[in-house]
């Protein structure tokens, strides 16, 4: 058990899923304590029945606790956890600034587990649209060794902040008005449209969202061979990412197969029955915090490549789920020592 847990963020969309979730697997820790900007600092949250007071995020805030989980922009991560380290705490972060950090763990539980317990300092937890995808390599990689991916996300706006949510609905009423709304998230309208770019343009014309998903993939699978060919597009859905995925493999894997790896590995749920209308949808998975695969295929193109449709919770699996399923795993590594 841990003595004192602080959750960083807590009154932000995944810090808010975070406490929820902590709350409901009733996460073991004498201690909890709620963080975040000066902003809300001051305002009250109801945890296990109790109140608390939100306390203001500051390097000096951390004193006597010994595991921090974190859901903030990159620079406050940047300027702010080192501070938690420095007392002695384990920090599990949701932001992208430590992931590919030397030193740093990037763990997906179901995956990596023994690089969260190895780690020391800061846990990264990886990018939405990596962990979906990860989760779904992982038993073909382990199974027929995967060499090449190709994928195409259709990202919901949830990924974007609250702000990208709020620009899907009033995008949308105002465009259905006849109305011109102003977007504050997106730099493109995202009502009835799909928006090619998500994240700044880096190497080669790929963006940093797309680059997260080549990285992150061959530091969690631990195979720098691993060649990923991304392409992350923002779609007018309100929660959970989707995504296309080809995947080539050392030796070939068949439909049923692939079906029989997907369904015994943990996380993952199989929605696939083309002929009775059966597969994986965004409305239909959110809340949950699988990731579900369906149109299970052999890639007709390449006789060692397999394709399949996979749907996750962005906020849950993608982030907050992902990033307490570290925590408890910590805590059950803590327990077995004891």
């Amino acid at each position: 058990m841990f003595e004192t847990v602080a959750l960083v963020g807590a009154t932000g969309a995944v810090g808010r899923i975070m406490r929820q979730l902590l709350e409901e697997r009733d996460f073991p820790a004498k201690t909890f304590r709620f963080l975040a900007s000066a902003r809300s600092a001051g305002s009250t949250l109801t945890f296990k029945g109790q109140e608390y007071t939100v306390e203001e995020l500051t390097k000096s805030a951390f004193a006597g606790v010994d595991l921090v989980l974190a859901s903030t922009p990159d620079d406050t991560a940047a300027e702010y956890l080192p501070s938690a380290v420095e007392v002695g705490a384990t920090v599990i972060d949701e932001s992208g600034y430590w992931r590919m950090k030397d030193g740093v763990a990037l763990v997906i539980p179901e995956v990596n587990p023994e690089d969260a317990i190895n780690a020391k300092g800061i846990i990264a937890s990886p990018n939405c649209s990596t962990t979906q995808m990860v989760m779904a390599l992982k038993p073909l990689h382990d199974a027929a060794k995967v060499t090449r991916v190709i994928v195409s996300t259709y990202q919901a706006t949830s990924g974007a902040g609250v702000q990208g949510t709020a620009d899907l609905l009033e995008g949308s009423r105002a465009h259905l008005d006849g109305k011109v709304h102003s977007y504050k998230a997106f730099k493109k309208p995202i009502a009835f449209n799909a928006i090619p770019q998500i994240g700044s343009e880096k190497e080669q014309g790929y963006t940093s969202e797309e680059m997260k998903m080549v990285y992150e993939t061959r530091k969690i699978l631990g195979d720098e061979n691993i060649q990923v060919c991304p392409t992350c597009v923002r779609i007018p859905v309100s929660n959970c990412h989707s995504e296309s995925i080809t995947v080539e493999t050392a030796k070939p894997v068949s439909p049923e197969e692939a079906r029989e790896l997907f369904s015994n590995f943990p996380g993952i749920t199989v929605v696939d029955d083309l002929k009775e209308g059966l597969y994986p949808l965004p409305n239909e998975c959110d809340g949950r915090d699988e990731v579900f695969i369906g149109r299970i295929r052999r890639d007709i193109s390449n006789p060692d490549g397999i394709t399949f449709w996979c749907v996750s919770d962005n906020l849950r699996k993608g982030a907050a789920t992902n990033a307490v399923q570290i925590a408890e795993l910590l805590a059950a590594h803590r327990f077995q020592k004891v």
